[in-house]
């Protein structure tokens, strides 16, 4: 059978699946998956300066973000147990996604209503409370994105989601804080602007919760009625949460060669990862401003990352999964050679946008290409979310761990061959992928999708 080619036919087939009605949906998921997080993290920060806290308690809130990274030691529970009265209702996800909106609705109000002066470390742990249901969303999201949408819509709605994601955290973000600001304006005190402004936030969830209402529940679901749940594994709901931990593990590391794909997620996205960490100072470095260079990350930078997002998920509609993960990785790598161009041009604005819509445009592409590998990864609907969660956190390490010693490694190598470093550095990802190939893991994959 002939390989698909990216025809005009493909493409334009590749752009009408955005409006196919779950991809929509996941639109909308995304929205209000996006809006906690500035809420508990930047808007946070800047409430909290303008009340007049200290430094060092504002920088402590940091802290407030760990669910973030540790979501997947609870993902279990979103696949082993129900919501009460909410799963009969809905089914499993839906259940959980109404619930874990509704309750991020009022502890988004709660956080709001706290004192930062009076009450610091109730302002923190509410933080944290936030960050916690706001990661558990995202865990159920990105189950019933996987088990709701067929193979040839999964990167699409992703990319949706990416999209949707950035637009609510630009609406908790600069939305929240400008509102404040609006509020202040008309006369209101610094204690009474925030609170409305961060009720407003929770009633933007809204969003997400008639998205969920509308959405039907995925076929694969298992819901908390079914007849295959016996009244025993009801009643024993802790062994039941480590029976699905263990059975995550246990299915995924029985596949072929799994500790190579678990090594192949860490590196995909590396490349990408150690020259994004020192952007911003190599920037910087050249002469231009931290306005300038904020202006055009958040103008045509984060429009790149927009279409970026929408072009992957055509491609790896129109494409096969090999293929496309190919073009991704190939797209981010030489994308990290846009800086060494950028160290050689005089100081000027339109090389810098040059320089950031090419490295947003690119990075964009490879995440959502890549998140429908990883959602190809988790197609068993008993184990979606924990498998998907802790893949993710495997992603992670590269953003995290591997890039903490990028600034060394500028200072050693000046940036002209730190950057044509951290292009090589996608070689081992090339390398592996070329042979989980040959093992027809790829092919393996997509028969999966296929069939799904």
């Amino acid at each position: 059978m002939n390989a698909p080619t990216l025809t005009d036919k493909n493409l334009l087939a590749g752009l009408s699946v955005y409006l196919r009605p779950g991809v929509l949906i996941v639109l909308l998921l995304g929205f209000s998956s996006g809006l906690p997080l500035a809420l508990s993290g930047e808007t946070l920060r800047v409430w909290m300066a303008d009340r007049g806290v200290d430094l060092g308690t504002i920088g402590l809130l940091t802290l407030a973000g760990l669910p973030y990274t540790l979501k997947f030691l609870w993902a279990p529970v979103v696949d082993a147990w129900d919501v009460p009265y909410l799963s009969r209702r809905l089914g499993r996800r839906r259940g959980w996604l109404v619930g874990s909106q509704l309750l991020l609705m009022g502890t988004i109000v709660f956080l709001g209503t706290r004192d930062p002066l009076s009450a610091p470390l109730m302002v923190g742990l509410a933080a944290l409370f936030v960050a916690f249901v706001s990661a558990t969303q995202d865990i159920v999201i990105d189950a019933f994105r996987i088990q709701s949408l067929p193979a040839d819509e999964q990167a699409a709605g992703m990319a949706s989601y990416v999209a949707a994601y950035r637009v609510g955290m630009l609406a908790s973000g600069a939305g929240v804080i400008g509102f404040s600001a609006w509020l202040e304006s008309r006369g209101l005190g610094k204690e009474a602007i925030w609170p409305i402004a961060y009720a407003v936030a929770a009633l933007l969830v809204l969003v997400g919760l008639a998205a969920t209402l509308m959405a039907r529940e995925p076929a694969s679901s298992a819901s908390g009625d079914t007849s295959a749940e016996t009244a025993a594994v009801r009643a024993e709901p802790l062994r039941r949460f480590f029976d699905t931990a263990k059975g995550a593990f246990v299915e995924f590391f029985r596949r072929d060669a799994a500790l190579a794909i678990l090594v192949f997620v860490v590196l995909f996205k590396l490349c990408d990862a150690l020259a994004g960490a020192m952007t911003a100072p190599f920037v910087l470095s050249l002469g231009y401003t931290k306005a300038e260079y904020a202006t055009i990350v958040k103008g045509v930078g984060l429009a790149a990352l927009l279409v970026g997002g929408f072009a992957g998920g055509a491609v790896a509609r129109a494409l096969s999964l090999h293929t496309s993960l190919w073009i991704a990785a190939i797209v981010q790598m030489l994308s990290n050679l846009v800086f060494v161009w950028l160290g050689t041009q005089a100081t000027n604005l339109w090389s810098l946008t040059v320089a950031i819509v090419v490295e947003n445009f690119a990075g964009a592409i490879g995440t959502v290409i890549f998140v429908a590998y990883l959602s190809a990864l988790c197609r068993n609907p008993l184990h979606t979310a924990t498998q998907y969660a802790l893949l993710t956190a495997f992603a992670s390490t590269g953003r995290t761990l591997f890039s903490s010693g990028t600034g060394f490694a500028a200072q050693m190598l000046g940036w002209p061959a730190f950057f044509v470093t951290t292009a090589l550095a996608a070689l081992p990802a090339l390398a592996l992928m070329t042979w989980l190939g040959k093992r027809d893991h790829f092919r393996v994959l997509e028969a999966g999708r296929n069939s799904a």
